[in-house]
């Protein structure tokens, strides 16, 4: 008999939730689960996830559906949480990936912009957390992964939004984990670097150039890296070693190269 796969487990038996699965990391994490046997909810405010979902099916044989949602709402959480309900799905593994990243000074930011990060990165997550957290542990466990960001220890001008947001995440994810362990469900936090994605709005000749010259990690890591943080039980991981080497260079970052760095980046805020 093969010996399973960490994590695996036996085709359709249990379903994972993953948002923003349309592309990059997100549909990374849905592919790895689908491999794993999991059927999937693929969420997505992008109608390309309808097609992510029908390739998902195809290619590892589970039940893959598909919900467009705009996750950066106040009632998303709820209303995907009523949707899941009506349809009978019971969610095993919710990976909360969605997100939107911006690199710009607060007071150069759009109101509706910073609502709408604040809402999906914080609120969001947290309702979700909170509605999928509770019928995990009724059922007796689940696994629940929540996407951070490097960016926490970076606050660095024109990140300050961005790197705010998801430093709630990672505290709120390690806490919220202690809070859960008993009941069975783990919670872990995901801080990656940078990711060669489409997010950053790089062009994808400089993604490829990050990933050759080792400064960006390609989606597929990622999700194999937080996937197997997730399945080990870690609160916190930052998926490439060497970043974690970088971590007290960037939070006690000279003001001098500080106010170097942000002139040098101002060009690149949009």
């Amino acid at each position: 008999m093969a010996r399973r796969r960490r994590g695996e487990v036996e085709r359709g038996s249990c379903t994972a939730l993953v948002t923003g699965a349309a592309k990059g990391i997100g549909r990374c994490y849905a592919d790895r689960l689908a491999s794993l046997g999991y059927d999937i909810v693929a969420v997505d405010v992008d109608a390309a996830v309808e097609q992510a979902a029908a390739e998902i099916s195809r290619c590892y044989g589970v039940r893959c559906t598909s919900r467009i949602c705009d996750m950066a709402r106040l009632d998303a959480a709820e209303d995907l949480f009523a949707w899941t309900c009506g349809e009978g799905i019971a969610v095993d593994v919710l990976v909360n990936n969605a997100g939107i990243f911006s690199f710009l000074d607060v007071l150069s930011t759009p109101v509706e912009r910073i609502r709408r990060i604040v809402l999906l990165h914080d609120m969001t997550t947290t309702t979700m957390c909170r509605l999928y957290g509770e019928e995990m542990a009724r059922r007796g466990g689940g696994r629940i992964l929540n996407m951070s960001s490097y960016s926490i220890w970076m606050p660095f001008p024109g990140l300050s939004l961005y790197s705010a947001s998801k430093a709630y995440l990672k505290s709120f994810s390690v806490a919220f984990s202690k809070e859960v362990r008993e009941r069975g469900v783990s919670v872990t936090a995901v801080c990656p670097a940078g990711i060669a994605t489409d997010l950053y709005g790089l062009p994808p000749r400089w993604q490829k150039i990050g990933l050759r010259l080792g400064i960006l990690s390609s989606a597929d890591s990622c999700a194999r890296r937080g996937l197997r943080a997730m399945w080990k039980g870690r609160r916190c991981v930052v998926p490439d070693w060497w970043f974690r080497l970088f971590i007290p260079i960037c939070q006690c970052m000279p003001r001098p190269l500080l106010g170097w760095l942000r002139r040098y980046t101002m060009k690149f805020q949009k």
